[in-house]
């Protein structure tokens, strides 16, 4: 994709993916850059996140958000910087968190846009461990789960940008935390440098037996992002009035059909009802918008003190959104993915 500053480089989406997205779905376009009119501002991307929730974004399903329409730029939360204004509350330079996608410039109004300063020490931590990801961590953890010190918290995708930050809360909380990771090195990181208990590798043929083993008191709280068969591992071990915050299922969000096997979810129900397991989806800014300053307050001081370690996995370059999207959902990232939408000059 050309690099020209006249022009505004973005990517829509071309078709919907049937299973897996592939590179055939994106497509890349060029348009002149916009002119900001009377109370507007030109904002230019600086930084965008990749997140397992575009998947669905990307089908016309029913579901909680309205799907990408054919032909309109992938959705996707932004830093940017204002490059003209033509609006009294912002000026140029100014960094902002936003909703502009996937692209590099965007007018706006000034609705909805956060104000991160003039010079953010970290601007993409925005879109992380202070954003979204963050705050469905700890909303997921502290308002659903309520762990409680000595109890036996299990998290999934445990060195994501959300089951990273679980763990962590789990220990500030007093919980002994078992992540589940895929392969050694990204285990090695939740125990070494998250302070994680123990990370078990889900790739393991015993995989179950292993989780069993290490849970001999039961499970307390699960947090669910993957479902698949760690959750299948997970529910026979959940003890009476184990809670389960639901925040996402990365593992079926390419499926085009029901698994197969024998149907369990008799065996799911009985299990919730016997034990009286609370298990509760949600959606962080339809449920808990209107908290958002409380957590900010809470992460950033927990940040700041080094109570929460946070990793990125930083793809320089547009261009290269669709592939680093498409290996988040195979797995592929280790830790927060951002694009750095201007390649790095070296």
């Amino acid at each position: 994709m050309s690099q020209s500053p006249l022009q505004n480089r973005r990517w829509v989406l071309a078709s919907r993916p049937h299973g897996a997205p592939v590179a055939e779905n994106f497509r890349s376009e060029a348009q002149p850059v916009p002119t900001p009119a009377a109370g507007q501002i030109l904002l230019r991307t600086e930084w965008l996140s990749l997140d397992p929730y575009m998947r669905g974004r990307m089908s016309d399903a029913p579901s909680y958000s309205p799907p990408v329409e054919i032909g309109a730029v992938m959705v996707g939360g932004t830093v940017s910087r204002v490059e003209q204004s033509n609006h009294p509350d912002f000026k140029p330079g100014e960094w902002v968190l936003g909703y502009s996608g996937w692209q590099v410039y965007e007018l706006s109004d000034g609705s909805g846009l956060v104000k991160l300063g003039e010079n953010p020490a970290h601007p993409s931590w925005a879109l992380g461990v202070l954003g979204m990801p963050g705050f469905t961590a700890y909303m997921g953890l502290l308002d659903i789960g309520q762990p409680k010190a000595g109890e036996t918290l299990v998290v999934a995708a445990a060195t994501g940008p959300v089951g990273a930050t679980v763990g962590q809360i789990g220990k500030i909380k007093g919980c002994r935390v078992i992540g589940v990771a895929g392969g050694a090195e990204k285990c090695r990181y939740a125990t070494e440098i998250l302070g994680f208990d123990l990370c078990l590798d889900h790739y393991a043929d015993d995989f179950a037996a292993q989780l069993a083993k290490a849970c001999p008191n039961g499970i307390d709280v699960y947090y669910e992002n993957v479902g698949g068969k760690v959750f299948d591992a997970v529910l026979p071990l959940l003890n009476t009035s184990a809670r389960v915050p639901v925040c996402g299922l990365v593992s079926g969000y390419n499926a085009t059909g029901l698994p197969d096997g024998p149907d369990r979810l008799s065996l799911l129900m009985a299990t919730i009802l016997k034990k009286r397991i609370r298990m509760q989806g949600f959606i962080i800014g339809q449920d808990y918008g209107h908290r958002v300053q409380e957590f900010q307050a809470e992460m950033g001081r927990w940040v700041q003190e080094g109570k929460i370690h946070y990793r990125e996995q930083v793809i320089d370059g547009l261009e290269n959104a669709p592939q680093a999207l498409i290996g988040l959902l195979e797995g592929k990232n280790f830790g927060k993915v951002v694009i750095r939408v201007a390649a790095k000059k070296k």
